[in-house]
């Protein structure tokens, strides 16, 4: 009897196997979810998580060299880092968005000393609630953060920082309404109040009253009465826009806009944050990127050189361009 049992499992072992393989690929999420409620030391568990984390660093380069070129020129290479971390939590009615954003670049020309081209420090944070599945406008609260990591200088002169890191630095915090599509490829933002705090944690550029803030005062013999304050308050209005679309077969086109106003100062005097990026993809790990970077904000003073002396004059309309190539790896 023990011979026949032995027999009859060895024919249909086989038999068995095959038919255990079928279903695996015919219903492989019934299996494997009857296979791990069955079995005691593997209880079924929900393990879908609600955050989804996104990184991407790149390092774009350029470079230009002349030897005994007849035209003439200036050989010079430029390298800028870049990197973007993402931490995003969404259920069905709330969505808590985080952003990491650094860039810095630096230039060297024959003959002329090192120098900055990119500093930028940046988190951006959102909080937003919305009732029901039906709507894709949310109860939002949302901070932002920017500073830089190293001196600035207005070139050629060198001796004499205008900027360091906290001098200046923005705190953006405000509640609203905001309006994001399901990919998050639109999104608007409208906040009746948001306060803005701009530090400068520096004493030098405070007695300065650079970035807007109270300078420091002088009795008539120059000896100081009060030093400079090193923050500021503002409330107003702020509207941000972003803006994300695949243009062409491996062409992105991005867009941010930031709009504030504050209600006490020169209300109706707009600062304004505008950057686009044009970002073409080569292949996995090689991208192209154009950039226009725009901001005008009436408590940034320009300086400009005047019989060799920089002087400061009002504020105008800041623009940098970027044209970049370089490396990108994303995990």
């Amino acid at each position: 009897m023990h011979s026949l049992t032995k027999l009859t499992m060895t024919k249909l072992l086989p038999f068995t196997c095959l038919l255990l393989l079928f279903a695996t690929h015919t219903f492989p999420q019934k299996i494997i979810t009857t296979i791990a409620s069955e079995t005691p030391a593997n209880p079924l568990k929900d393990t879908t998580s609600h955050w989804v984390k996104k990184n991407k660093i790149g390092f774009d380069i350029s470079e230009i060299a002349f030897v005994n070129w007849n035209a003439g020129g200036t050989s010079s290479i430029s390298g800028l880092l870049r990197s973007k971390f993402n931490r995003v939590y969404n259920t069905e009615n709330y969505n808590w968005a985080n952003e990491l954003i650094v860039r810095y670049g630096l230039n060297k020309q024959d003959g002329v000393e090192l120098r900055k081209t990119e500093d930028a420090f940046q988190f951006n944070s959102t909080l937003g609630y919305r009732k029901d599945t039906l709507s894709n406008w949310y109860h939002t609260a949302k901070f932002n953060f920017n500073t830089q990591f190293t001196n600035g200088y207005s070139y050629p002169n060198k001796e004499i920082y205008v900027s360091r890191p906290f001098a200046p630095a923005y705190v953006f915090l405000g509640i609203g309404a905001e309006y994001a599509t399901k990919r998050k490829d639109k999104m608007l933002y409208l906040s009746p109040f948001t306060s803005k705090i701009t530090f400068v944690l520096d004493q030098k550029l405070a007695d300065l009253g650079s970035f807007g803030v109270v300078k420091a005062t002088y009795d008539l013999n120059g000896n100081l009465i009060s030093e400079g304050e090193k923050s500021k308050v503002e409330l107003g209005f702020l509207l941000t826009a972003y803006y994300k679309k695949e243009i062409f077969k491996n062409i992105t086109f991005e867009n941010r806009l930031s709009l504030y106003s504050d209600y006490i100062n020169d209300f109706g005097n707009v600062d304004i944050d505008y950057d686009m990026v044009i970002d073409l993809t080569v292949n996995q790990y090689v991208r192209t990127n154009i950039g226009v970077h725009l901001i005008y904000d009436d408590n940034i003073k320009a300086k400009e050189d005047l019989n060799g002396q920089q002087v400061t004059v009002g504020p105008k309309m800041q623009l940098k361009q970027i044209l970049g190539v370089g490396a990108v790896y994303e995990f």
